[in-house]
């Protein structure tokens, strides 16, 4: 009998929701890091998927947040993260010439102009970029 109380407590336990992981990608949007680290670090605090859901030809890689990861830059929602890193396994390489040899950014949910003078407030040298209406990426990168 305790056994099976045992069996169905664990059970259930495995059945619950991960608590939510709030944190704020800030600080390294402020452009001081690679794009191995940046995402290295995600994927070792299990914040990103391992593998890239997406990549393009200029061999920036697209990785998603894990389901119990609220991440946020800026104050803005991220729904993606992105990187590369020359001859670094982490990354897969597209078919075009590479952006750089080290990126990384941010993807949100946000305007172009919101992201802008957020960014200007934090003192942030990242680049902004519009994906969509109300898509932004907030790009970091090393030649």
């Amino acid at each position: 009998m305790n056994r099976f109380l045992a069996t169905l407590l664990f059970s259930a336990a495995a059945a619950l929701p991960l608590p939510a992981l709030a944190v704020a990608l800030d600080a390294p949007l402020a452009c001081n890091e690679s794009g191995h680290q940046f995402i290295a670090d995600l994927i070792g605090q299990q914040l990103i998927n391992p593998k890239p859901t997406h990549v393009e030809s200029n061999s920036i890689n697209a990785f998603s947040p894990v389901p119990h990861a609220d991440l946020t830059a800026f104050g803005f929602r991220v729904f993606a993260v992105v990187g590369f890193e020359k001859d670094d396994p982490i990354f897969r390489t597209g078919d075009g010439e590479p952006l750089a040899q080290s990126a990384y950014g941010a993807v949100v949910f946000a305007s172009e102009d919101k992201v802008k003078s957020a960014l200007a407030d934090a003192g942030s040298t990242a680049i902004v970029h519009r994906v969509a209406p109300f898509i932004t990426a907030i790009f970091c990168k090393r030649n």
